[in-house]
């Protein structure tokens, strides 16, 4: 086992879940998949609590999207997600789970102003999938 899950608990999962949703460092899938193995957590709290975290750590990432100008979306980082929030809107916060393109996801959709809460109901929904499938892969 990759570590103790009495040691980080949902309150360690919540805190690296939101983290990895941000532009700071995290790793909430391997900590996820440690405690639905270690058996103490049910499936559905382990889901509802990274989903909650992961969600508002995206949330925050669209909040410093809401603060940049016209020319720092234009950036490498946040080019293709600019040509994706434009093409497809909100619903291209479904892929906010993905590693890396998912946190410029959010950026953008702030950056174009997206309603806060159409966007965190997108946002929402593609981490509890992603947390939902990791579930199901520990055999949750």
């Amino acid at each position: 086992m990759l570590m103790d899950p009495g040691v980080v608990g949902l309150g360690g999962l919540f805190v690296l879940s939101f983290t990895s949703a941000t532009v700071l460092p995290g790793t909430s899938e391997l900590v996820f998949m440690a405690l639905a193995l270690g058996g103490e957590y049910s499936a559905s709290a382990l889901v509802v609590v990274a989903t909650v975290g992961n969600a508002l750590g995206g949330i925050t990432s669209w909040g410093l999207g809401r603060v940049l100008s016209p020319s720092d979306a234009g950036r490498p980082g946040l080019a293709r997600a600019r040509v994706v929030i434009e093409r497809f809107g909100a619903p291209a916060l479904l892929a906010s789970w993905l590693p890396v393109a998912g946190d410029s996801l959010c950026v953008v959709a702030g950056w174009a102003r997206i309603g806060c809460a159409r966007a965190l109901v997108y946002i929402a929904i593609g981490k509890a999938l992603r947390y939902a499938a990791l579930a199901a892969l520990a055999g949750s």
